[in-house]
């Protein structure tokens, strides 16, 4: 099973009003709970592609964690993003053997407001500019909940790509494609993004989903202005949907979200 995309993750300063203004944008979304280690809780918004994007918030500062230090210099955004292994163990070896510096899977997990508990494991690379694995332990279904609340009044389905803030595209190429095991040769190519120049090379992410990495020529424009604020990570998703359009950067706290029927 190829690697694709899991979740987006996005640092927001109030749960409950999140959870108000990603409704008001046609999400349905839904209470993740709190993480184990009490640190963070978390609203989710899971679509019908099985990606899902996670509402984070810090309860208090994680000094040496990379996420809570971030979000209290930067504030709301994307802080990261993650890919779903089909077996994580067997995922990072393989990726280990490529040549990624990634570390082994370590445990984690958080309780649902009504209790369960879920588990699953993740790893990591030193760098942001490549996502991290979940692979879960308690079935998916627990952590990626089904059914109705997949459907949006938006029409939102998916996502169709991620663009990530790079400082040096060929050397984040190299190993976003260690960890893939494809994508080595995708070709670097001149770009505009987010109001600046930038050069970018595009990789797949499965069948319907692609991640572009986009390191900024200049320092216009809102991808030069994340990376030196936010470092390397996500900047930008456009989601699978009925209409096109972007989505309120207020309401949406800071994430660049667009919508796009192609």
């Amino acid at each position: 099973m190829s690697l694709t995309l899991d979740h987006l993750v996005i640092a927001v300063a109030d749960l409950d009003a999140a959870f108000a203004d990603y409704s008001s944008l046609g999400f349905t979304v839904i209470r993740g709970g709190e993480h184990q280690n009490g640190v963070t809780h978390n609203v989710l918004v899971v679509l019908e592609d099985g990606a899902y994007l996670e509402l984070i918030a810090f309860k208090k500062p994680e000094p040496g964690n990379r996420w809570s230090e971030v979000y209290h210099r930067a504030g709301e955004g994307f802080l990261d993003h993650a890919l779903l292994p089909g077996d994580i163990d067997a995922d990072v070896k393989a990726a280990q053997g490529r040549g990624l510096d990634i570390a082994d899977p370590v445990a984690g997990g958080r309780f649902r407001p009504d209790g369960a508990r879920l588990d699953w494991k993740t790893a990591r690379a030193p760098g942001s500019d490549v996502p991290f694995l979940c692979g879960d332990v308690t079935p998916r279904s627990l952590r990626v909940q089904e059914g109705d609340v997949r459907r949006h009044d938006n029409g939102v389905t998916g996502v169709a790509s991620v663009t990530v803030a790079v400082r040096d595209v060929e050397a984040s190429r190299a190993r976003y494609a260690a960890l893939l095991g494809t994508g080595a040769d995708a070709p670097v190519v001149e770009a505009e993004i987010l109001g600046g120049p930038a050069r970018t090379a595009t990789l797949p992410l499965g069948p319907r989903t692609t991640v572009t990495l986009a390191s900024p020529s200049g320092t216009d424009g809102a991808l030069a202005q994340a990376l030196a604020s936010r470092g390397e990570g996500p900047v930008a998703a456009v989601f699978r949907g009925k209409t096109t359009g972007n989505l309120d950067p207020r309401l949406a706290h800071g994430a660049q979200l667009a919508i796009t029927t192609a």
